[in-house]
């Protein structure tokens, strides 16, 4: 008698990546022209850039009115909960729905949003462009942060960086009145690569964006560079340690609260990027010095 044939083995799945949200797609654009008059009393139409209230609501519950261009409200309104600790997974959104006829954007969660309440209890107003707040104590999360300690950035891969960001076309360049932030990863031993470019009217916003497309494509940030056009506050520091991510880089200075978190969190901070020159503050052990015109770390 033939031996009785053992059903073949299934392959093991990959674990699913979590079920994305149902989502809007309510951009408004960037820029609009007006009429303005040169120096010598010409005519001269001028683009601006855009900029729009937007009331964010938790399960029918008001948090905060954000102000924003507009360009990517969804993806804004989820970074913003992230970063501030109120949901802690993108499975968790059911939906987010933006309304520019009430300047409103509904988030719906799957009901295991707790405490909302008492987390928002108490808030901080930060440097961030005037409009930046953090709900909670500033150091709740802290030491209970950890980045990788095992990713090096080498100089030539920053200056690849900072170039690329210098003529990255941007909303900057055409109005003005934004900043911007960009996400990016190594590609070789020279060269980076951007994987995401955000503006918006304040830093908070544009981090918070990036923080939102990072959870709806399911990026892990824990070998990536955070890029930003403005100054390292203490603000930009702890989102930019709680995505996880080790290189934080600016072509601006950084204040004193932001050099102490960062050292805590050990993250590796680099200000003052142009051309061949950068200045690091704090992880150094991070960087590689690989290019002849790299200069002496500060």
């Amino acid at each position: 008698m033939a031996a009785k044939r053992k059903p073949a083995s299934r392959a093991k799945r990959a674990p699913s990546a979590p079920k994305r949200p149902i989502l809007t797609d309510a951009a408004r654009p960037a820029t609009f022209e007006v009429e303005a008059t040169n120096e010598r009393g010409e005519a001269a139409p001028t683009s601006i850039a855009g900029e729009h209230p937007l009331t964010l609501y938790l399960d029918k519950r008001e948090l905060v009115t954000l102000m924003t261009l507009g360009h990517a409200p969804e993806a804004l309104a989820i970074g913003y909960l992230r970063n501030q600790r109120l949901i802690g997974s993108i499975a968790d959104i059911k939906a987010v729905q933006v309304d520019w006829e009430t300047d409103s954007v509904a988030v719906t969660t799957s009901g295991k949003v707790k405490d909302v309440l008492k987390k928002t209890r108490r808030r901080t107003v930060t440097t961030g462009c005037g409009q930046g707040t953090v709900f909670g104590d500033l150091m709740d999360e802290i030491d209970k942060l950890a980045l990788r300690d095992d990713v090096r950035l080498a100089d030539a891969q920053l200056f690849d960086l900072v170039e690329k960001v210098r003529r990255h076309e941007t909303i900057y360049k055409q109005a003005g009145a934004v900043h911007g932030c960009a996400l990016a990863t190594t590609t070789g031993p020279a060269a980076a690569e951007i994987l995401m470019f955000v503006e918006d009217v304040g830093r908070p916003t544009a981090v918070d964006a990036i923080a939102g497309k990072m959870w709806l494509e399911g990026l892990d940030g824990s070998d990536k560079i955070f890029y930003a056009t403005g100054r390292l506050t203490s603000e930009m520091v702890i989102k930019c340690a709680q995505m996880g991510i080790p290189f934080l880089v600016s072509r601006s200075g950084l204040t004193q609260m932001g050099h102490d978190i960062a050292r805590r969190v050990g993250l590796t901070m680099l200000g003052r990027t142009s051309g061949r020159h950068y200045l690091a503050f704090t992880g150094q052990h991070r960087l590689l010095r690989t290019a002849p015109q790299a200069t002496a770390l500060a």
